[in-house]
């Protein structure tokens, strides 16, 4: 069995794991990386870029090293390099989460329980919940899981592409840093700034692979294009950007606007501005274009991959064999 076909396999279980059961409540890899970092920041936090910069290049790439050995040591055995993949796309994918406290926020919603759903939304996004409404929080709950199903599911399929395990569990890393110190608050201003930026090269081409897969999962191609075209650079996030604008579009809904962030008040750029205003009912309807853009992420990816092996093979010189020898 070829590695690139061993990655397929791989990355097909562990989403098939996702899709099943999830993130475990406790134990879960990526929480205990969080962990280490943690106790990384202790030690190096500085108010410095150049601390930063090396906070994220020990954990990152002290992470992404781990993966490469791991990925080397089951090299030659296809049964333990598709169960390391299934393992690492399991751990590194959130979609299945994302999806469930999605529709835990849409259900307390329903119900008219709006004290249950700001307690909640936390679980989604930073946004301060008290300043929203039932339709606010709707539109919250709608425009994280555009963000997310790059972060947690395409951007993650991409780099697995790319560079197999270790580049599953380098996207991963990355993108728990941006979270843990990547933030414009006192403290992470210059000490996150590497984790920041990285985070943006790292999401760069799973936003624009999700946004592309938004306009054909979606109920309306000809909006998701258009807003996508028209309102992505309008968005203060590079890669938040063109995913929001074309989710906005697919679903024929607006996005954007006033938002809250611990008291701290933003005026951002409505996107896909032809649209209604976001009901509770859009949310049910986010999720599943979600999970269809996940499952397609995941046919790409494991094609490119493919695409990628067949295309080295061909390039390697064949060996040929010495003249007299026996066969």
């Amino acid at each position: 069995m070829s590695a690139d076909r061993d990655f397929a396999y791989g990355a097909a279980a562990g989403f098939l794991g996702d899709l099943l059961l999830g993130d475990p409540r406790r134990g879960h890899p990526v929480a205990a990386f969080g962990r280490a970092a943690g106790a990384v920041e202790r030690v190096l936090w500085r108010d410095h870029r150049g601390w930063g910069a090396l906070h994220t290049l020990a954990c990152a790439g002290g992470a992404a090293g781990a993966a490469a050995l791991a990925a080397s040591l089951v090299r030659r055995s296809p049964a333990a390099s598709v169960a390391l993949t299934a393992a690492a796309t399991w751990a590194v994918l959130g979609g299945t989460s994302l999806g469930r406290e999605a529709r835990a926020v849409g259900g307390a919603l329903e119900a008219g329980d709006i004290e249950v759903a700001r307690e909640r939304l936390p679980h989604l996004c930073g946004r301060d919940p008290q300043a929203l409404d039932a339709d606010g929080i709707a539109r919250a709950v709608v425009e994280s899981v555009a963000e997310n199903t790059s972060d947690a599911v395409v951007g993650a399929l991409v780099w697995g592409a790319v560079g197999g395990v270790p580049g599953l569990v380098a996207f991963r890393a990355v993108n728990t840093l941006d979270a843990m110190v990547g933030h414009k608050s006192a403290r992470y201003r210059r000490y996150g700034w590497a984790s920041a930026r990285l985070d943006d090269v790292f999401g760069w081409p799973g936003a624009r692979l999700t946004a592309a897969l938004a306009v054909l999962a979606g109920d309306s191609p000809s909006g998701a294009v258009r807003a996508w075209r028209s309102d992505a650079a309008k968005h203060p996030s590079p890669n938040a950007g063109p995913v929001e604008a074309a989710f906005a579009g697919a679903l024929g809904v607006r996005l954007g606007g006033t938002l809250s962030y611990a008291g701290r008040v933003e005026h951002r750029p409505v996107l896909n501005a032809d649209g209604r205003d976001v009901s509770v009912a859009d949310i049910e309807r986010a999720v599943r274009l979600s999970r269809r853009v996940g499952l397609l992420a995941l046919g790409v990816a494991a094609a490119a991959r493919s695409k990628s092996g067949r295309s080295g093979r061909s390039d390697r010189p064949s060996r040929s064999r010495k003249p007299g020898r026996a066969s």
